[in-house]
Order: C-alpha cells, then sequence, then structure tokens
C-alpha cells in the first residue's frame, strides 16, 4: 500500500508546541513510528509545508501518483482552507484527516472544518495514536 501523508502549517514545529495538546514527539519522530515501528509494509511519502499553495499542488500532483491513499492533518488549514477541500475532492483514493489534538473540544474557530466532509473519515485528540488509527482504518478499507 502506497499512502501519502501531509501535514500543514506549523506541525514542523512539533515537540517545540504546547505538550498537553500537541506531545512532546517531533514530526520526524512520528514519520518513523509510522514507517518503521508500526507500518514497515507501507511506503509512506511524507510531505509537511506551511503554505497552503504547496499543499495545494502536491494533492493536485498525486492524480498522478500511484497512491491508494492520503492522510492529510491540515493543521489550522481545516478551518480556513476551500481551496484545499477543492483540491482534496479531485481525488478518488480515501482521504483520512488527522489532528493531533481534539479540535472539537478547542477554541470555538476550531470547530468548523471545512475537510471533514471531503474525507472518508477523521480522527482526533489522540496524538501519535490518531494516526495509528487512521492508518489501520485505511488498511481495513484494502480488506
Amino acid at each position: 500500500m502506497n499512502i501519502l501523508v501531509i501535514h500543514g502549517p506549523n506541525l514542523n514545529m512539533l515537540g517545540k508546541r504546547d505538550p498537553k495538546l500537541y506531545g512532546a514527539f517531533t514530526l520526524e519522530h512520528l514519520y518513523e513510528e509510522l514507517s518503521t515501528n508500526h507500518f514497515p509494509e507501507i511506503n509512506f511519502t511524507f510531505f509537511q509545508s506551511n503554505f497552503e499553495g504547496e499543499i495545494i499542488e502536491v494533492i493536485q500532483q498525486s492524480l498522478e501518483e500511484s497512491y491508494d491513499a492520503l492522510l492529510i492533518n491540515p493543521g489550522a488549514y481545516s478551518h480556513t482552507s476551500i481551496a484545499i477541500r477543492d483540491a482534496l475532492e479531485l481525488l478518488e483514493i480515501p482521504k483520512v484527516e488527522v489532528h493531533i489534538s481534539d479540535v472539537e473540544n478547542r477554541e470555538s474557530f476550531r470547530k468548523v472544518d471545512y475537510i471533514k466532509d471531503v474525507c472518508n473519515e477523521r480522527f482526533m485528540g489522540k496524538k501519535i495514536d490518531s494516526y495509528l488509527e487512521a492508518i489501520q482504518y485505511l488498511l481495513n478499507l484494502e480488506d
């Protein structure tokens, strides 16, 4: 299975952000946990950007690739980006939205999520375990 994993703004700062919300792990540690420690049989392509246009371009370029699924943590763009939503609508592969923190139980502006209804499922609030659950969900779709 080939999974494209996209991370949005400020996720490159994991390990420096509020550990109560985001844990103490870095983005590199997250990548290692997923690709080496939990799902070595999956071919992951990891991408992170603080720029909306770059994220959109990677989503659009994925149309030409042979990905089986997309996992996206758009960060704050979940609450603001209709453009990322529109790009995600182009994809016919399964799409899963992931959040490290529980965005439903945070600030009121985080309750707006433009991404969730163009994804098959959403996992959040369990730090790294949100990712593990999301990938297991994708694997179960393959069965």
